[in-house]
């Protein structure tokens, strides 16, 4: 699926044609992985607005959530049930080290399938897509909500981790060394809250906070509801560092001086709190305000939509913001940008009619039993 589309002026016939970008026009060449995923969302999401099911149910629609699934759900050598995903594939699009199992692309996976259940035909073709899909998702909902979940209790767990654990019953499954924790995180957990994590890969874990992976966890219901809560805590207690004067960072924290040079490959643009590394966007703010609502949390999103209201017009809807609380427009971004726009009146009209929330929210499937067996700080 591709992840933007070109369009080319004919001058001499007076006519346009859409060129589809697959990767080999993008920075780095990357193709899209999320890009197909959201197109499954945004299906459902006119399915359930419009009731109009005729769309979804075209042979074109069904074979490409078909072959879509076929991608996704087959076999490899990786950390089954996530998805193995490259850096660049998402909407963060350049090198930042976000290799392995992102947050970013493991919480849209799971949306999609959901939505795919939804809209897929049950037919001899869908029916077996169905069943592979409802397994997939016990088996990724109960892994995420397990190994990617960070609260206070957990963190102080794995600084106690024991390391070279070899049984089926080893606590420390991915042998993360406690020495990697960096310091930062310490200070950054409050006492009461929690949020998943960037990555985990063997031997790694990536303790990153990323906007719109905990956000779509919310949404698509794969954090069960204590855990929904214990998001909104965070942001609530970590308010300066995660909206400051313009919502809302993509990432936190940003990653700087050697680390930014090895990871992001001295990348001039992801320079520290700028553009993916830490910079504001906008575009966000749609999203919080979704999983605000549905988390019954709106004065968090009526704060970010003032936030957002005294400046995003006046700054001529910039793409992002720069520095650590997004007080400067970002120093390479493109004004009047459509989803900084479009961002802030999806937020605007979920706010004024929270009805609107059914389009992009799925709620609890109550098959998905919640095995979560970790702390629960939400009750601290």
């Amino acid at each position: 699926m591709p992840a933007s589309f070109k369009v080319i002026h004919h001058p001499a016939r007076n006519y346009e044609t859409l060129t589809a970008d697959f990767g080999e026009s993008a920075i780095g060449r990357v193709a899209p992985v999320d890009s197909g995923f959201w197109w499954i969302i945004l299906l459902r999401a006119y399915t359930k607005s419009t009731g109009d099911t005729s769309l979804a149910e075209l042979p074109e629609c069904q074979r490409g959530m078909r072959l879509i699934l076929s991608l996704c759900l087959s076999e490899g050598f990786d950390t089954f049930p996530t998805l193995l995903c490259a850096d660049g594939c998402s909407m963060i699009d350049r090198r930042m080290g976000v290799y392995g199992y992102p947050i970013e692309i493991q919480a849209p996976f799971f949306m999609a399938l959901r939505c795919a259940l939804l809209l897929l035909k049950q037919d001899g073709e869908g029916k077996e897509f169905v069943e592979r899909i409802v397994q997939r998702l016990h088996a990724l909902s109960y892994h995420m909500r397990s190994y990617f979940w960070l609260d206070l209790k957990q963190l102080n767990d794995i600084y106690r981790y024991k390391t070279e654990e070899y049984s089926h019953t080893a606590v420390n499954k991915f042998n993360v060394m406690p020495d990697s924790l960096p310091d930062w995180v310490f200070d950054f957990m409050p006492s009461r809250g929690g949020y998943f994590i960037g990555n985990v890969s063997p031997a790694r874990m990536d303790f990153r906070w990323f906007c719109l992976g905990n956000c779509v966890v919310i949404l698509s219901s794969l954090a069960t509801p204590e855990q929904a809560a214990a998001i909104m805590d965070l942001i609530e207690a970590r308010w300066e560092e995660l909206v400051g004067e313009m919502p809302l960072k993509i990432c936190y924290p940003a990653i700087e001086s050697h680390q930014w040079r090895i990871v992001t490959g001295c990348d001039p643009k992801n320079t520290r709190w700028s553009y993916h590394n830490g910079g504001s966007w906008p575009v966000l703010l749609w999203l919080l305000t979704a999983a605000c609502i549905k988390t019954g949390r709106p004065q968090i999103a009526r704060r970010a939509i003032e936030l957002t209201e005294s400046r995003l017009s006046k700054d001529h809807w910039p793409e992002y913001y720069d520095g650590k609380t997004g007080r400067y427009i970002g120093k390479q971004a493109r004004k009047f940008q459509t989803w900084s726009i479009a961002g802030y009146l999806v937020a605007k009209m979920l706010f004024e009619d929270p009805s609107h929330l059914g389009m992009i929210s799925l709620e609890d499937d109550k098959q998905m039993k919640h095995l979560v067996k970790r702390s629960a700080s939400w009750n601290c």
